[in-house]
């Protein structure tokens, strides 16, 4: 197998595989080549575990996943195979076993939570007109309405789902908090964090969009998880 990590990416609610535009495009200007980001269908925790162990298992090498938001869930649930070598969290939840998002989030609920509305069909919407302030206040406005208007829903009930096994604890990991956070608690961030006890905690001042407001700040941490794992 290659020493050269693949680097996976998973998003989160309300959005899909493009949120990491601005990461992609940092990693490849670092000489990252080996990328991969899954697109999600947000029906399910298992569907979404299931479609990130997919491209997990296409890939001949040590995998590092990066989740974004429930992205955190999904690589918690899908990280356990075997070339899974780490998992960088991104103002992520990062549940324990038996825990959902939506357990997490009612016990200290978010800024932005009553800005979240489901529709007639049983997906969870965020509000067009409350999206920057709610998910990406640190973006232009022109970013955040094209996040708005391109938002993904996810099933509501995916928020109840429960991971089984969480990978953080066989595998070494990293966690990024937004201090300025409005879809998950600042505070929830930092419990999942600590409770994690990874190699490193960075808190950065941003939104839930930290992986579009500060891409920078977001590979570095994912190039020094590359380093510590000695793969770079």
């Amino acid at each position: 197998m290659s020493a050269e990590p693949t680097i996976v990416l998973v998003h989160g609610f309300w959005g899909g595989a493009a949120h990491w535009g601005k990461v992609i495009v940092e990693l490849r200007k670092r000489g990252f080549v080996n990328l991969r980001a899954v697109e999600n269908p947000l029906t399910s925790l298992a569907d979404d575990a299931a479609r990130t162990r997919q491209m997990i298992e296409q890939v001949d090498g040590p995998v590092l996943l990066v989740g974004h938001s429930y992205g955190g869930a999904v690589i918690t649930e899908a990280g356990d195979l075997p070339n899974v070598v780490g998992l960088v969290y991104v103002a992520a939840f990062a549940p324990d076993a038996g825990e959902s998002p939506g357990q997490i989030s009612q016990e200290l609920p978010p800024a932005a939570f009553d800005n979240i509305a489901p529709d007639s069909d049983g997906y969870l919407w965020i509000r067009q007109d409350k999206f920057q302030e709610s998910f990406a206040q640190d973006l232009s406005d022109d970013e955040a309405l094209v996040m708005a208007v391109t938002q993904k829903a996810p099933l509501a009930s995916t928020f109840g789902d429960a991971v089984t096994a969480p990978a953080w604890k066989n595998k070494p990991s990293w966690y990024q908090v937004s201090t300025a956070d409005r879809m998950i608690d600042p505070d929830n961030e930092r419990r999942m964090a600590e409770r994690m006890k990874p190699r490193k905690i960075i808190e950065l001042d941003a939104s839930h969009a930290s992986l579009a407001s500060r891409p920078g700040a977001i590979v570095d941490l994912i190039e020094e998880a590359v380093r510590d794992l000695g793969l770079s």
